[in-house]
This record gives structure tokens, C-alpha cells and sequence, in this order.
């Protein structure tokens, strides 16, 4: 029973890694863009969101709805997150893609470097934590059996993975915006042709993806602490997550992020430092078999089927 609650616990830690990677899988399906920045800005998302609470006091002048302050400072962190993502296509990325496929990752590397060494000076080496804000939110849990349980964190986590890669698909398959950003992804020289303005869909493109990472990044802020040199660790998380599931997929986003933290759960459940290796290797033996052509029969982001 250990064993199942080890790989049920991994799946849930799996909607994170999920929800972490989605950004990363989006902007690279868009743009063809590895955004090395992506970290960094997942956790520049929990400091803002940490800020504002400090600053407005909510959770305390909220009295018993207390837990709930950190849920409305979303509400106004996510589109600061998105005016990044806007300004960062503007300023960087556009400037970027015009030198070259290389040099978007050089500029998304000094951008990382920028807001690890802005959030160290802004607040300092410490680790700091979003999960006392949330109350029993943060360790919570609803017990299936007596060895086997949920936690009320990684379930609205999960959930949450669901709703925002079940969002973006129907985005992209049915909305106005979805299509332009398909027909783009797919054709930017050609869209130009039919009076489509190439660098505000991927300046709106940009502003999703950064959205969702903030979005990650405050969830990381809930479930664990954070400090202003962690991007690096949830890139790598995010990568392989891609990787697993499928560039351009965002339902393999999610089987990936399953498969991640399934992998690790069970790693750490065989040997206590078996978590971050058990990861690493399901990483590598999956990247080896796709090298040699091996596919996981999964639905891929619709950018090849653009509507006019």
C-alpha cells in the first residue's frame, strides 16, 4: 500500500511539474524559443506575490477569510506577469530572433542572470515560504485509507494543471486569438501577407506563457520554500517535463510531469537519494529512446492545423 500512495503522491507531483512546464512548452511551440529565463521568472511571480502581501497586510486584515489573501494577490500578480512577458518579447526576444536561433538563448540566460541577481539584492539570500499564508491549505490532506492519502495543496494543484492546459487547448482550437497564434506559429513570414501584425501575437504569446509561469512559481511558493537562486532547479524540472511529454504537447506536458514525479517518488521510496536520480534517469532513458525514433502517441499543440 506504501507503493501506491509513493506513486499516487508522484502523481500529484506530477500536475506541478506540469504546471511549471506548460509555459515553457507554449512559448516554444509558438515561437521556437527555449526560454532560459523561465525559472527565474516562475519564481520572480511567488516574491511579487510575496511583496504584496507584506505590503497590503491583507492576510491579517482579512480575519478569518485570512488564507484567501494570497488567492486575490494572484488576481493582480498574473497580469503583472503577463506585462513582463509583453515587455520581454518587446525589449528581447524580437530583437533576439532577428540574429539568430542561438542568440534568443543567450539573451533568455542574461535576462536569468539579471532577475537572480535583482531578487538577491531586492530580498536577500534567505528562503522564504507562501505556505503560512494559506493556513491548512498547506498541509491538509483527505485520507482514502489509512496509508494512502491526498493532499488538499496538490490537488488544487493538480486541478489547476488540468483547467490551465485544458484552457490553452480550447484557446488555441476555438478563439480568434487561438487560431491567429496557430496561423502564426505556423507561417510568421506568410501571416504578414494577410494584414497579421507578427510581433503582437508573439508579444501575446510571450504574456501567456510568463502569466502561467508566475502562476507555477507561486504554486512552488505554497508547497515549498523559495529563494531568489531556485529558477535554476525548476528549469531543469520543466525541461525534462517537456522532453518526456513531447515538445508542443500539452497534454504530454502533463503525462510527462506524471511521469517525472511518479519516477522520483518511487526513487525516493527505494533509497533516500534516489529521488533526483530516479528523475534524471527516466529523463535520459526516454531522450535515448526518442533519439532513435521512438514517439508517445500523444495530442500535440494544434499549431499545425491553422484556420484561416
Amino acid at each position: 500500500m506504501n507503493f501506491l500512495n509513493q506513486v499516487l503522491q508522484g502523481a500529484m507531483l506530477g500536475g506541478f511539474y506540469a504546471l511549471v512546464a506548460c509555459g515553457l512548452s507554449f512559448l516554444f511551440g509558438v515561437m521556437r524559443i527555449i526560454n532560459l529565463a523561465h525559472g527565474s521568472l516562475a519564481i520572480l511571480g511567488a516574491f511579487l506575490l510575496l511583496g504584496m502581501l507584506n505590503a497590503t497586510n491583507w492576510p491579517n486584515t482579512m480575519g478569518d477569510y485570512g488564507y484567501l489573501a494570497p488567492f486575490v494577490c494572484l488576481a493582480i500578480v498574473l497580469p503583472v506577469m503577463a506585462a513582463i512577458g509583453w515587455a520581454l518579447q518587446f525589449l528581447v526576444l524580437d530583437r533576439s530572433l532577428r540574429a539568430g536561433p542561438l542568440i534568443p538563448v543567450l539573451s533568455t540566460f542574461g535576462v536569468a542572470v539579471i532577475l537572480d541577481n535583482g531578487m538577491f539584492e531586492t530580498y536577500g539570500a534567505n528562503s522564504n515560504s507562501l505556505g503560512p499564508f494559506i493556513g491548512d491549505l498547506s498541509f491538509g490532506s483527505w485520507n482514502l485509507t489509512d496509508t494512502i492519502y491526498i493532499g488538499q495543496l496538490d490537488a488544487l494543484i493538480f486541478g489547476t494543471a488540468v483547467v490551465v492546459l485544458g484552457g490553452l487547448q480550447l484557446m488555441l482550437t476555438y478563439t480568434k486569438l487561438g487560431r491567429t497564434i496557430r496561423a502564426t506559429a505556423d507561417a510568421p513570414d506568410v501571416v504578414g501577407l494577410i494584414g497579421v501584425n507578427q510581433k503582437l501575437v508573439f508579444s501575446a504569446a510571450a504574456a501567456i506563457a510568463v502569466m502561467l509561469t508566475g502562476l507555477a512559481g507561486v504554486f512552488d511558493g505554497m508547497r515549498t520554500s523559495f529563494a531568489p537562486y531556485d529558477g535554476g532547479t525548476l528549469l531543469i524540472f520543466a525541461f525534462e517535463t517537456v522532453v518526456i511529454g513531447g515538445i508542443g504537447s500539452l497534454w504530454g506536458t502533463l503525462v510527462g510531469g506524471v511521469v517525472l514525479g511518479v519516477a522520483q517518488n518511487i526513487g525516493a521510496e527505494i533509497n533516500p537519494a534516489g529521488f533526483q536520480i530516479a528523475g534524471h534517469l527516466t529523463f535520459l532513458v526516454i531522450l535515448i529512446f526518442r533519439t532513435f525514433g521512438f514517439k508517445i502517441p500523444l495530442p500535440r499543440l494544434p499549431f499545425r492545423k491553422a484556420a484561416a
